[in-house]
């Protein structure tokens, strides 16, 4: 199939259990190609991914840190509210998404002329090792040396030569400001708080002269729980045209006295470069209600990294 003239991509997160059928609905309306989710579902929320994966779409998603809260951590599963004897939610989450799930994977789509490569899944950000038993046991990964090494493999086996990047949480290199995408905004705000072992795995796909025009994820919202009134910087773009977005617009639902409206990122994709990324807020129909265009690629105003 011959690569379309423009590709519409979604960018969805953190879900945090407002999904519902009328979102489905709204990105069809949208004529969305393919969509992203940066994964927080809820705490283990089966029947929220349930949902998302029957969504009829190409789709990829990566799973994030509230998808294992009652099992990635030791003071989470104390406070599991079910048997993990009897069963085991993260697994059904997985096996309902199946190959849609790239965290430490990838998504070939060759109709695309792309490739979709997951950031480590179930990720808290910062740089601490954190949940050491939990990613020894399901993947085999020890520390951010060998989760780097993971990606990198799956940076291998993809097919195609523009590589889209899903992380839950953003690489580290954006930033150590509390606005900045993956600034630290809780008690002592400050600090890079991104992943450490997705930025050496762009660096090396990019080294391999891989064409990555996207790397979205989400994890720090868009409020800063230190100052409320302040937004976090939701796009930048380094010196080479690579957008990083953060797609957590948290709550992505809102109730408006013209009734519920639903929040999704829409990017443009044009022969492997991003041509716009917009915000957009739709009716329970898809019909846009506004929208905010955060990148523009004839635009002489952009938020670069030196």
């Amino acid at each position: 199939m011959e690569q379309p003239r423009s590709l519409t991509i979604a960018a969805i997160g953190d879900i945090h259990e407002q999904w519902e059928a009328a979102d489905a609905d709204a990105l069809l309306a949208l004529k969305v190609d393919l969509a992203l989710f940066v994964g927080d579902f809820g705490n283990e929320a089966v029947d929220i991914v349930r949902q998302v994966a029957a969504v009829p779409l190409p789709k990829a998603v990566i799973l994030g840190n509230h998808d294992a809260h009652y099992s990635a951590s030791r003071r989470g599963r104390k406070r599991c509210p079910y048997d993990r004897e009897q069963e085991d939610r993260v697994a059904q989450q997985l096996s309902l998404l199946g190959d849609c799930h790239v965290g430490y994977g990838q998504l070939d789509l060759p109709r695309f002329h792309l490739s979709v490569v997951g950031g480590r899944p179930y990720s808290w950000g910062g740089p601490k090792w954190r949940n050491a038993d939990f990613y020894l046991t399901h993947y085999g990964v020890s520390d951010f040396t060998s989760s780097a090494d993971k990606i990198m493999a799956a940076v291998d086996r993809a097919s195609c030569e523009t590589l889209l990047f899903l992380g839950h949480n953003g690489p580290f290199g954006l930033g150590e400001q509390p606005h900045d995408p993956c600034g630290k905004d809780w008690q002592s705000p400050g600090g890079d708080y991104g992943d450490p072992d997705f930025a050496e795995a762009i660096a090396y796909a990019r080294a391999q002269g891989r064409q990555i025009p996207l790397v979205t994820f989400g994890h720090m919202h868009h409020r800063l729980k230190t100052d409320p009134q302040r937004l976090r910087t939701r796009l930048v773009v380094d010196q080479l045209g690579t957008v990083y977005l953060n797609a957590a617009n948290v709550p992505r639902i809102r109730d408006t006295a013209a009734g519920q409206q639903r929040s999704f990122f829409l990017i443009s994709l044009t022969a492997g470069q991003i041509d716009c990324v917009r915000l957009v807020w739709v009716n329970p129909h898809g019909d846009r209600i506004s929208e905010e265009v955060l990148f523009k690629r004839a635009a002489t105003s952009l938020n670069l990294l030196a």
